[in-house]
Parts: C-alpha cells; sequence; structure tokens
C-alpha cells in the first residue's frame, strides 16, 4: 500500500473540521479511533495509515481501538469527538452503511456526523474452516452441515463476516451456529 504525502494531507483537510486547514494543525497528537479490537483487519490498515500520518504530519497519531457492538460504539465516539481535525475514525462498511441500517436506535447519523474522506482498502471475506474438518470443497460444507451441526465465528453481531456467513446459511439451506468473537451487543 501506497500512502502519498497529498493523500495524507489531503485526508485531514477533506474531513472538513476546525483548525485542519490551519499553518499550526497538526500540533498536538492526533487520535485515530478503529472501531474493533486490535487484530483485525480495520486495526492493521489504520496502524499502517496513523505510522504515514505521523510521519508526514510530524506529530504523533495515536491509535485508539474501541471495539463492541460492531463497530457502532468507536464510531459513535468518534461522533461525538469535539471537530478539530484531531480525532478521526476508520470507518467501515459496518459503521457506515450495516450498522445505521439495522440498529433500532441509531448513535450517531453516518452522513451528518461525518466526511468522508478516502477509500483506503477493499477487505474481502474468506471461508475457511478447520483442516481436521473432512471437507475440501464449499459443497462438501453445505453437505456436513446439512448432517452435522456446526458453528461459525465472526468479529460481532452485524458485522459483514456476520452477514456474510447468514446469507451463505440462507443460500446454501443450512443452519449453522453463530458465534461471535469480540463484541458488546446493542441491539
Amino acid at each position: 500500500m501506497t500512502i502519498t504525502r497529498r493523500i495524507l494531507l489531503g485526508s485531514v483537510m477533506v474531513l472538513g473540521l476546525a483548525g485542519a486547514a490551519t499553518a499550526e494543525y497538526p500540533d498536538r497528537s492526533i487520535t485515530l479511533i478503529i472501531p474493533f479490537a486490535a487484530g483485525g483487519s480495520t486495526d492493521v490498515v489504520g496502524r499502517i495509515v496513523a505510522e504515514g500520518m505521523s510521519r508526514e504530519l510530524g506529530q504523533q497519531v495515536v491509535v485508539q481501538n474501541v471495539g463492541g457492538a460492531g463497530g457502532t460504539l468507536g464510531a459513535q465516539q468518534a461522533a461525538a469527538a469535539e471537530a478539530d481535525g484531531y480525532t478521526i475514525l476508520m470507518g467501515t462498511v459496518a459503521t457506515h452503511a450495516l450498522n445505521p441500517l439495522i440498529l433500532e436506535q441509531k448513535p450517531y447519523d453516518p452522513v451528518a456526523d461525518f466526511a468522508p474522506v478516502s477509500l483506503l482498502v477493499l477487505v474481502p471475506n474468506v471461508l475457511a474452516v478447520h483442516p481436521d474438518l473432512p471437507v475440501t470443497t464449499v459443497q462438501e460444507l453445505i453437505d456436513l452441515a446439512k448432517t452435522e451441526p456446526l458453528a461459525y465465528a465472526s468479529s460481532g453481531n452485524g458485522t459483514p463476516l456476520h452477514l456474510s456467513e447468514e446469507l451463505f446459511k440462507s443460500m446454501a439451506g443450512v443452519d449453522i451456529t453463530h458465534t461471535p468473537i469480540v463484541d458488546r451487543d446493542l441491539r
């Protein structure tokens, strides 16, 4: 991934937050909220972006992981932060498309409370099974799920991984138990 100075500086300025275009900006550290637990794809990308921004801006960009509720807690914290350019969010399809559609009570408005900056990456979902499971194809997995109880893990309720597997279950006509790995469900 190549992040240029233009992308980094433009990203901060496009946020449209007060102070972002002044000559003094940034005069202190910047917080980058990652709305998921450490170690996932959003965290990895966010840390790469934070490192490049720190180098280019001459100020530390501090990564703050705020996991829970499928990204809602972190996005809510970012939306509530002062609009001064010193708090930014690593938004995802979960925080800005899925959660607003499935939450009964919406703690933030994905359009009014944020300004899009840039599409950084596309992250594919991958179907993987434990090597001891006696399957080597998707059809074999479907056949096994129709005869034996199986479970799958996701990064949380309402996340793209969870909804992808629910779509798979529906299309395949199987009942596989969902086990969210990290979540503090507010739904």
